[in-house]
């Protein structure tokens, strides 16, 4: 046998890692440029060609300077040599294209075209590098849950009356249970074969005695939890509609905890601004489409009495002013597949107004009903130096469908184009229905200025902290120290090349994970060298030595790596966003340096001293 030989594959293997690694962590070299992007409000707002032309001609006109205009999915992207030229241009485009279209500030990565073909991007800045604002949001799950449960309560007195179920009680107790009194035996055995089979959300319990009959519901922890996991991601879609308002490119929304929500704005530096658009609810409604008026008329100026026009996708659609069904009434709304196998919308009301929302479709089976999006927008206009802020209602309309048969409790949106479309209208539903309050828990604004210096800092420390490391190992293990310095920086190529690839977002504990992997990286090599150093000291030859050293090491190694991974994993799972920043970097560190550190390092080690007789090798004594 051949000691400390790898076979032609694993080398082969080793020059794919390290040759992807330089591709995908080379984007990061590049650095980013001050850019503006322009895009439309909604699906029926295209940045066509005439917009480009037109931006193009009042860029000219006011003598701002660009380096490249392109498109990138609908949305036209113009770079800028400066931040000066860059914020220019967003006022003034802005001002152009008016409110129909978002005017964002943007970074865009300089990143050449052959390295964007092969999906290479650089890593994403967090908001403690970038500058911005930062806030922490309290959402009140629990009142939306009793909402839905009060919901629930008054679909099923519905329920019973339409049965003819004569009940005496109905209560919803503090803990979201509903209970029923009942007369007698007869009507509780009814009221329970109908209402177990319809709400399905609760466990149902009957309990009877001489002089009581009692049926008593409580929400089915599972269903509890996927109703609050809903709830959240209702809210977090909503919040990311708000940032766009803002103007803000590149905005992070996430879930922290069961009940909080993060939101980070780079860019941003009015706090008061922000928290206001934030803080904006949005519901729907209803309407019958006019069939019975000239919609030309309507779209000459002359609408008919009670009826408004609107725009669907840009096609006019004149609806009747008469809301038969709002938001608040909607308490689920999921996307799937109707008979015909095309996108649909599952709907569930039981917050109020169903009769009315029933008795109309009853009346009006084949002809379309419409679904309006009504949003509270703000605008901020400067009066005597003081930001004012109005707020104005916008309705748009989001979905036109023909009214098949009556439309009780559950019903169901077809005529939808795709699942995708199906799954938006799911949550733009849904979030219109029951939008939850938020509170804010915390707040927190980032200057540029002090972004950028975080920055010099962070990267000042890696390049102290690598030097330093690889002083020691060059002077204390000479040649073979050096291979360990080399494989330490593949590892730092690694981390960033895997940050790239996962779109992960690198902040300022993020650093501080790299500067500690960077520590930890060598250890793996010193326990690899002493233990060769020691087999050589034993008398036993250098190729024998060399294969003990890893062979013997490598156990004691991943039990190290395992359990700091183990902690690493914890502080993921149970921290805050700096936190987790930190976990994913020292994770991916771990991942890294036990690559570079085994692998990479025998790889080189067995290029230069195994399959051949050596005497000595320079590892310092």
């Amino acid at each position: 046998m051949i000691l400390n030989r790898y076979p032609w594959w694993k080398n082969l293997l080793v020059f794919v890692v390290v040759l992807i690694a330089f591709i995908y962590a080379l984007p990061n070299v590049y650095g980013e440029d001050p850019a503006v992007q322009v895009s439309g409000t909604n699906a029926a707002v295209v940045v066509d060609q005439n917009k480009v032309n037109l931006i193009k001609q009042t860029l000219q006109t006011a003598k701002i300077k660009y380096d490249n205009l392109q498109m990138d999915n609908q949305n036209l992207l113009i770079r800028f040599s400066s931040t000066d030229e860059q914020l220019k241009a967003k006022e003034i485009i802005q001002q152009t294209l008016g409110e129909d279209y978002l005017v964002a500030l943007n970074l865009a990565p300089a990143t050449p075209n052959w390295l964007k073909s092969l999906g290479a991007t650089p890593m994403k800045l967090g908001l403690d590098l970038r500058g911005g604002v930062h806030f922490l949001l309290q959402v009140d799950v629990d009142s939306v849950v009793k909402q839905k449960a009060d919901g629930d309560m008054r679909s099923i007195a519905q329920l019973l009356r339409d049965n003819h179920i004569r009940y005496s009680g109905l209560v919803h107790d503090s803990e979201n249970n509903i209970v029923l009194d009942f007369r007698s035996l007869d009507a509780l055995d009814k009221a329970y074969s109908e209402i177990q089979s319809r709400f399905t959300d609760f466990v149902w319990v009957k309990n009877t005695d001489a002089n009581s009959f009692v049926m008593k519901g409580s929400l089915d922890p599972v269903a509890l939890q996927r109703s609050h996991q809903d709830i959240m991601d209702q809210e977090m879609n909503t919040l990311r509609n708000r940032v766009n308002e803002l103007g803000v490119s590149e905005a992070v929304v996430q879930q922290q905890g069961a009940s909080r929500v993060s939101v980070d704005l780079p860019g941003v530096q009015n706090t008061t601004e922000a928290k206001n658009i934030l803080g904006k609810t949005a519901t729907l409604e209803f309407h019958m489409v006019d069939t019975e008026h000239d919609l030309s008329s309507a779209m000459a100026g002359v609408a008919p009495p009670n009826t408004h026009l609107y725009r669907d996708e840009g096609r006019p659609v004149l609806l009747k002013n008469e809301i038969i069904l709002r938001g608040s009434s909607i308490t689920s709304a999921t996307s799937g597949f109707g008979d015909d196998g095309r996108a649909s919308v599952n709907v569930r009301l039981g917050g109020g107004g169903e009769s009315l929302f029933t008795k109309t479709t009853a009346d009006n089976i084949g002809k379309p009903m419409a679904v309006l999006f009504v949003e509270v927008k703000s605008d901020t206009k400067n009066v005597n130096g003081q930001n004012v802020i109005t707020y104005r209602t916008d309705k748009r309309v989001i979905s036109v469908a023909t009214i098949q048969s009556a439309l009780g409790n559950s019903f169901q949106i077809t005529g939808l184009t795709s699942q995708e479309e199906a799954r938006t209208l799911a949550l733009l539903l849904r979030a219109g229905a029951l939008p939850a309050t938020v509170t804010y828990l915390a707040e927190r604004s980032v200057g540029p200025t002090l972004g950028k210096q975080n920055i010099h800092m962070g990267v000042l420390s890696v390049v102290v902290g690598f030097s330093l490391v690889v002083l020691f190992m060059a002077l204390y293990y000479r040649l073979m120290g050096l291979i360990a310095d080399l494989a330490l920086a593949m590892n730092l190529v690694l981390i960033v090349a895997m940050l790239s690839l996962l779109g992960a977002t690198l902040t300022l504990p993020g650093i501080a994970g790299i500067v500690l992997t960077v520590g930890m990286a060598v250890d793996a090599n010193v326990l690899i060298f002493e233990r060769i150093r020691e087999e050589l000291r034993n008398s036993m030859g250098v190729q024998a030595s060399i294969h003990a050293g890893y062979e013997r090491a490598f156990s004691t190694i991943v039990d190290a790596n395992v359990t700091t991974l183990i902690v690493a994993v914890v502080l993921f799972s149970l921290g805050s966003g700096p936190v987790k920043g930190f976990a994913v970097t020292l994770t991916i560190g771990l991942i890294t340096s036990m690559f570079t550190a085994i692998t990479g390092t025998r790889a080189i080690v067995n290029w230069m001293y195994g399959g051949r007789v050596v005497k000595k090798i320079s590892i310092g004594m």
